[in-house]
């Protein structure tokens, strides 16, 4: 279906060095933010913690997490499809270890200033170069 939108909360993980934590899922070839599809009755910050706890086994605090905007971006995995995601940056240094699980089969940490072919529009139309913005800045987001 053409112009579908697809609804998402997403979370911008960093490591010490500015590289950004991506995944892949099952069956797919492009990397992207963890994340995922609100439930009803869900908050996009609920949804945000919920998904990274599922895909990652992260357990995030949801008053840690920053706003960062919401964009809109070609689907990385669904031909003709629309992503709007709602990003939120966590505002801690991760305590543990990130562990693939639900239908997630790789992750990687990626630096924002990377030009490869196998990440999500969303993060190189939007996420990294407003990341790489704002290392070059004093400003907030």
């Amino acid at each position: 279906m053409d112009n579908q939108e697809i609804i998402v909360a997403a979370v911008i993980l960093e490591n010490a060095a500015g590289q950004v934590l991506h995944v892949k899922k099952k069956d797919t070839t492009v990397f992207m933010l963890p994340g995922g599809k609100p439930e009803p009755g869900e908050t996009m910050a609920e949804c945000a913690v919920r998904e990274v706890r599922e895909e990652l086994r992260l357990h995030l605090d949801a008053q840690q997490l920053k706003h960062f905007g919401t964009f809109t971006a070609a689907a990385a995995n669904e031909a003709g499809a629309q992503v709007v995601a709602t990003v939120f940056q966590e505002l801690q240094q991760l305590a543990a270890t990130p562990s693939p699980a639900a239908e997630i089969v790789d992750v990687a940490w990626i630096a924002p200033d990377t030009s490869r072919h196998d990440i999500a529009p969303l993060n190189t139309e939007h996420i990294f170069p407003r990341l790489i913005r704002h290392a070059n800045s004093d400003c907030e987001f």
